[in-house]
């Protein structure tokens, strides 16, 4: 399980106080809470922005406190022409210290090659919002935009380059997209307050291998109750989410289930 980092400011107990170091405070205790249980976290950078420069600093604070094996997606959604998409992916990547980091493709494969010459990119295929139908179905020669998106990264990127961002509350899509896409890492947010199911994301996208799918929850663990027992509920939660998305995992494959995807960095 990946876990996101959103802190939405009114949502964070109120025992904590309010501000930047009330959201310092919370996400510090969440990753205690929650590190034994995840295999990276995903910080939602708009959630530390709106805090303004003090966001800087919690989010600097954060990434000290994640264990230094457990990697980071940097979840930005930076793109721009490729000289801004390179500073974008110089701060991300050498300032932040990100392992990967999430890319819209709509600028041009030049763009997502200067976040990739540094590190680990997932590039936005289906998302995982209702809105994701708007632009991403629209009909290219015959099919729809997201395929050719991800169809035109295979061909440009290696598998240690990029990956792809596929919303859990898609799975038929995801299912189409592992056949374009059969040795890539899917990232599939929304599992849990969007709706997702880890066992169906699991089973429409696992790779040949029985990997290359990393479910990502953010509001259902880091919410999970808005009283003094935040730390433990949002234990038991991701502990609760892992263990499902093991055992679909094995239900699926078989056996242990070996296999895995490709290193984030």
């Amino acid at each position: 399980m990946c876990v996101g980092l959103d802190p939405e400011a009114e949502r964070i107990p109120d025992h904590l106080g309010r501000g930047a170091q009330a959201a310092s405070r919370f996400l510090r205790r969440i990753v205690h809470a929650t590190s034994d249980h995840v295999c990276a976290y995903k910080p939602n950078l708009a959630f530390f922005e709106q805090y303004g420069q003090a966001g800087v600093d919690v989010l600097a604070l954060t990434l000290q406190e994640i264990p230094r094996d457990i990697p980071v997606i940097l979840d930005g959604k930076r793109g721009d022409v490729p000289n801004t998409a390179a500073a974008y992916a110089r701060a991300l990547f050498d300032k932040l210290g990100g392992d990967a980091a999430t890319v819209p493709p709509y600028v041009g494969l030049d763009s997502i090659a200067a976040f990739a010459d540094l590190g680990y990119v997932l590039v936005l295929a289906r998302t995982s919002n209702p809105g994701a139908r708007d632009f991403q179905d629209l009909s290219v020669e015959g099919r729809p935009l997201y395929e050719r998106v991800v169809e035109a990264c295979v061909r440009r990127f290696p598998a240690e380059q990029c990956g792809f961002v596929v919303g859990a509350t898609y799975p038929r899509e995801a299912r189409r997209l592992r056949e374009l896409a059969p040795d890539r890492l899917f990232l599939m947010p929304g599992v849990g307050a969007q709706g997702g199911a880890v066992d169906d994301a699991l089973r429409m996208a696992l790779d040949e291998r029985g990997g290359g799918v990393l479910p990502s929850a953010s509001r259902s663990v880091l919410y999970a109750s808005d009283g003094a027992d935040f730390e433990a509920a949002a234990e038991r939660a991701a502990r609760e989410l892992k263990d499902a998305a093991n055992a679909a995992r094995v239900a699926h494959v078989g056996g242990s289930a070996g296999g895995g995807a490709p290193r984030l960095r």
